[in-house]
C-alpha cells in the first residue's frame, strides 16, 4: 500500500515538476502539555514543520493530484506519567522522528489529502537524550526511560483525508471530515471544524497529527483580525506501534475536542489552541489537555 502510494505521488508530480516549482509556504506547530494542564504525560510535546511547494496558489486546492506537496517534518515525545521512576502499568516512553511528503487537490466541493511518511521510534531517535537534558537543565530531573521504550523499529505510514467545507455564511465555515491511517497507528476517523474569520479564507489547510488542530500552510490573506476554531473528532483505533504487547492495550475510541484563536497584526500573528485528549491505551486514569502555539513574524 504505502510503495504503491509512494509510487502514485512520484509519478503524479511529474508534470508538475516539469514547471517551475517555488516556495508556497510554511506550516508550523508547537505542541505541549506544559502550555495546558502541565502534566508532563502521555501527549507530552510534539513539533511539526511543513514546507508546501508547488507551481502557483489560487485561493484553493488544485484539481491535479501531485502539483501541490507538503514537505512534512515532525519530532513527538509521548511518555509516561512519571519518567522518573515509571509504572510498569504506564504506557511505554516513544521518541518519534518522521519524514514525509503529502499531497493536497480538489474535486467539486472536496478537498483531499493523501501522503506517506516514515516513522521512525525508539532510541535511535536521540529523543530521549534531548528530553533528559532539557530536564536536567532546568531542574527537572533525571529520568529513568531507557528501560520503557519501545524498541528501534521504522514505520512506513500512509494516511489521507477527505474534507467537505460548507460556507455558513459571511467568514464562517463548517468542515467536516474523514481520515484514515495504516502504519505506526492504524485508524479510521471522523470529525468537524468550525472556521471562523479571515485567517483561514482562501488557504491550504493541514491537520496536525497528535492534536487534529488545523494548520494553515499556505496563506490565502494576511488580513489583520481575529479568527477562531472549534473542532472534534472521534477516532476507530485498529493498533498502535505505540502501546506494543506486554504492556497497557489500545483503548479503541479514541476522542478529541479543540479550540483555537488566531490574532493577526500588521507584521505578527499568534495561534493558541487548547486540545482535549480522551484515554487512549486501558487503564490510563484520566484525560488530558494539550496546549498549541504558533507565532509568525513578517519581515
Amino acid at each position: 500500500m504505502v510503495a504503491g502510494l509512494l509510487a502514485a505521488l512520484l509519478a503524479a508530480a511529474e508534470p508538475a515538476m516539469a514547471q517551475d516549482r517555488v516556495p508556497l509556504g510554511w506550516g508550523r506547530l508547537f505542541n505541549n502539555d506544559a502550555l495546558a494542564d502541565q502534566g508532563d504525560r502521555w501527549r507530552s510535546g510534539s513539533y511539526t514543520i511543513s514546507r508546501f511547494m508547488g507551481p502557483d496558489w489560487t485561493g484553493a486546492p488544485p484539481a491535479a493530484f501531485g502539483s501541490i506537496l507538503e514537505y512534512r517534518f515532525s519530532g513527538e515525545i509521548i511518555s509516561p506519567d512519571n519518567v522518573s521512576e515509571p509504572d510498569p502499568s504506564d504506557r511505554p516512553y516513544v521518541g518519534g522522528l518522521s519524514a514525509g511528503v503529502h499531497t493536497h487537490w480538489s474535486t467539486d466541493a472536496a478537498q483531499w489529502r493523501a501522503g506517506i511518511d516514515l516513522v521512525a521510534v525508539g532510541e535511535q531517535t536521540g529523543v530521549v537524550g534531548f528530553q533528559e537534558w532539557v530536564h536536567g537543565w532546568s531542574g527537572l530531573g533525571s529520568g529513568n526511560l531507557d528501560v520503557i521504550q519501545v524498541p528501534n523499529r521504522v514505520y512506513p505510514t500512509a494516511s489521507g483525508e477527505a474534507a467537505l467545507p460548507y460556507r455558513m455564511g459571511g467568514a464562517t465555515v463548517l468542515r467536516p471530515f474523514v481520515e484514515v491511517q495504516a502504519g505506526v497507528e492504524s485508524y479510521a476517523r471522523i470529525g468537524a471544524d468550525l472556521l471562523i474569520g479571515p485567517y483561514w479564507d482562501d488557504s491550504l489547510l493541514s491537520r496536525d497529527s497528535s492534536t487534529g488542530q488545523l494548520v494553515r500552510g499556505i496563506a490565502g490573506n494576511r488580513n489583520p483580525g481575529l479568527s477562531a476554531i472549534l473542532g472534534g473528532d472521534y477516532a476507530y483505533v485498529f493498533d498502535s506501534a505505540y502501546l506494543p504487547q506486554g504492556g497497557p492495550s489500545v483503548e479503541p475510541n479514541r476522542t478529541r475536542l479543540r479550540a483555537g484563536a488566531y490574532m493577526q497584526w500588521e507584521k505578527v500573528g499568534l495561534f493558541y489552541g487548547v486540545t482535549w485528549l480522551g484515554k487512549e491505551f486501558e487503564g490510563q486514569p484520566e484525560t488530558q489537555l494539550v496546549g498549541s502555539l504558533r507565532i509568525d513574524i513578517l519581515f
